[in-house]
């Protein structure tokens, strides 16, 4: 059914006595409008509805452009509306089946639903209803875009029906309006937020679409899912650093900061747990690893030592594709399952070295917990080259440290060990024997230097 075909049958259903009344905000006044029982075969679905702002523009992000007129299309958008929320959905339908259709919806004289949109999919598929109730607007979309777009965007984001939405299309929302020439004073009113709310979500949104720039998923804003929270904090420490702020380490730039950006990226990328993320960047600079040049910079070295090969590997991302959804997120869990292990096991290294410098005047409780670790270890696992050189340092650190404090802890620490070594145990005599004539000549010595 075209257009112009949809006015006139609409036309004729407003000259028919109103099913009931409904109150509604339009251009800035509170009115009662007639209700009416629109057949269902004579309206539109709205491909911009915030409940699937997401996917619909991920669609176009690959040309695929919907036509809420063509079937296939309609059934996209069914699709697409269902899988939003699909167990709210399977309690919806159950009731609208047992008592019909109670909330109102809203429509344009051109019948595309402005508020709606998920309760006339589900009527669609009862068949004991063949018409959706609703508030006629004395407009088409065309004739008033913005005060329905006003309209649209009330309903859609109002305090009650935000629950039930993707956390990812207010942001997706707020900056279409904001593109529209909206003021942030206008959309905070529309969406019942404060205007400081709304300037937060439009910088969210370009830390989100520099994201996807970033994996070449431009517009694909499917693949924000799960992740608000650390684009939150991420933008937060951007919009603090690339400003100057004392909460990085003395001296950093600019070149640092997108650093911190693109390692950003990466942890948001595998849905990084949200605490452990904020240990990047979260807080005074005493708390966090971007607060400490040296460990920073280990901390950064290696990550890009150890990903870098792997992004480009990767090559580009495949967008040619019918379910882009699914071909993208196989990909960000192929790059989780070879990065995930790195990528926490370098921030707890470096974080644990930020928490030994908090701790750094209070040596009993660092050589406690370093005590601790090493009781915690496997001996059996203490056979690689590597370890054994780790441990070996580690001895000559304690040593060092003892020595400086108390020679004769010193002396006690050598005496110590020398009882505890068994001769029996022994492999390479000639090598343990060289060993002991020194100890003896340097024994000789100290106790002449006495």
């Amino acid at each position: 059914m075209n257009k112009e075909t949809r006015i006139q049958k609409i036309s004729e259903i407003l000259k028919q006595e109103p099913y009931a009344q409904k109150e509604i905000m339009w251009q800035d006044n509170l009115e009662v409008m007639p209700v009416y029982k629109i057949p269902l075969k004579y309206l539109l679905y709205n491909k911009y509805n915030g409940r699937i702002l997401s996917r619909t523009q991920s669609l176009e992000a690959q040309g695929k452009d919907l036509d809420p007129e063509n079937e296939n299309d309609k059934k996209i958008i069914e699709k697409l509306l269902w899988d939003s929320k699909p167990d709210r959905n399977k309690n919806t339908l159950s009731d609208l089946e047992a008592h019909g259709q109670k909330e109102i919806g809203i429509i344009t004289r051109d019948g595309i639903i402005i508020d709606g949109n998920r309760r006339a999919m589900l009527l669609n598929k009862i068949d004991k209803y063949d018409y959706f109730k609703a508030v006629i607007l004395p407009v088409t979309l065309e004739q008033n875009p913005i005060e329905i777009e006003k309209l649209e965007t009330s309903y859609q984001m109002g305090a009650d029906e935000k629950l039930g939405y993707n956390p990812i299309e207010k942001y997706i929302k707020a900056k279409n309006l904001a593109k529209k020439g909206i003021t942030t004073k206008e959309i905070s009113d529309w969406m019942g937020e404060t205007e400081s709310t709304i300037k937060d979500y439009l910088s969210v949104m370009k830390t989100m679409d520099d994201y996807l720039d970033y994996l070449q998923y431009n517009g694909i804003y499917t693949q924000l899912d799960g992740r608000e929270d650390q684009f939150i904090n991420l933008t937060k420490w951007l919009n603090t650093f690339y400003n100057g702020s004392a909460k990085g380490f003395d001296g950093y730039k600019e070149d640092d900061v997108a650093d911190l950006q693109a390692i950003g990226y990466d942890y948001i990328r595998i849905k990084y747990e949200g605490k452990k993320f904020r240990q990047l960047a979260y807080g005074l600079k005493e708390r966090h690893i971007f607060g400490n040049k040296e460990v920073w910079q280990s901390f950064s070295d290696k990550h890009f030592e150890f990903i870098s090969p792997i992004i480009d590997e990767e090559g580009k991302p495949n967008l040619d594709t019918n379910n882009i959804e699914a071909t993208l997120n196989a990909r960000d869990e192929a790059f989780k399952t070879k990065t995930e292990k790195f990528l926490d096991d370098n921030l707890d290294e470096h974080y644990t070295q930020i928490r030994y410098k908090q701790s750094q005047n209070e040596p009993k409780k660092l050589v406690r917990n370093a005590t601790r670790a090493i009781q915690s270890i496997n001996t059996k696992n203490l056979s690689k080259p590597e370890v054994i050189e780790e441990l070996s340092e580690l001895r000559d650190e304690i040593s060092s440290i003892i020595q400086d404090r108390s020679q004769e802890k010193a002396l006690e620490h050598v005496l110590e060990q020398l009882s505890k070594i068994e001769i029996t145990d022994i492999k390479d005599t000639d090598f343990a024997d060289e060993y002991l004539k020194q100890i003896n000549k340097l024994s000789f010595e100290l106790r002449k230097s006495l």
